[in-house]
């Protein structure tokens, strides 16, 4: 085994990574007030966010959106650690918005991981914050879904169906791909209360 990747690759132009982080980057930031809530003074999240921003906004791509996910996803950790569950998914999305930029050109599942992570992540968010309704969860993917312009769809329809497992985030996520796959309604799977 020599550790080289053999996945097929597929094409991907940089308007189109700038399209994908920015749509990463609004699914995303709806959920950082959720975050500053609890810790009005942690910018890391928030600081995440802005760099993909710029890069989908037409900045280069460069270290400073790696650092600032690496530094949300610390304030992730943390607050995963403390039971602030919101707060962690909350920063989680914000890590995968700024993960959004760095989305190889490899024909993977995990990598749908990076176009729709930010959205399952914040629904996931916003389930914890209203006492885990897993109707606000699918609410919010409804919403997410209709962010998603053609291009957005366009690149992922390039990647495998998203991959199994990860839980409730992981549920979230497939039904937003299976959605914009079919081009129709989402219907994640509610738990009944």
């Amino acid at each position: 085994m020599t550790g080289v990747d053999r996945s097929p690759t597929l094409e991907l132009s940089m308007a189109e990574l700038r399209e994908v982080t920015g749509y990463a980057v609004a699914c995303a930031e709806p959920a950082l007030a959720i975050f500053e809530r609890e810790h009005p003074e942690d910018r890391r999240p928030r600081a995440a966010v802005d760099a993909a921003r710029a890069f989908a906004e037409g900045a280069r791509r460069t270290k400073v959106i790696r650092d600032t996910a690496w530094a949300a996803h610390r304030a992730f950790q943390q607050t995963r650690d403390a039971g602030q569950t919101a707060a962690s998914d909350a920063a989680r999305a914000a890590v995968a918005a700024a993960s959004a930029a760095f989305l190889h050109p490899l024909a993977k599942a995990t990598q749908v991981l990076h176009i729709l992570g930010s959205a399952a992540h914040a629904a996931r968010a916003f389930e914890f914050d209203a006492g885990e309704d897993h109707h606000v969860g699918a609410d919010y993917i409804e919403k997410a879904r209709a962010l998603a312009g053609p291009v957005v769809v366009s690149v992922l329809t390039r990647y495998p169906n998203a991959p199994g497992g990860r839980g409730r985030v992981g549920e979230l996520l497939r039904s937003l791909d299976t959605s914009l796959r079919q081009g129709g309604e989402v219907s994640p799977q509610v738990v009944p209360d």
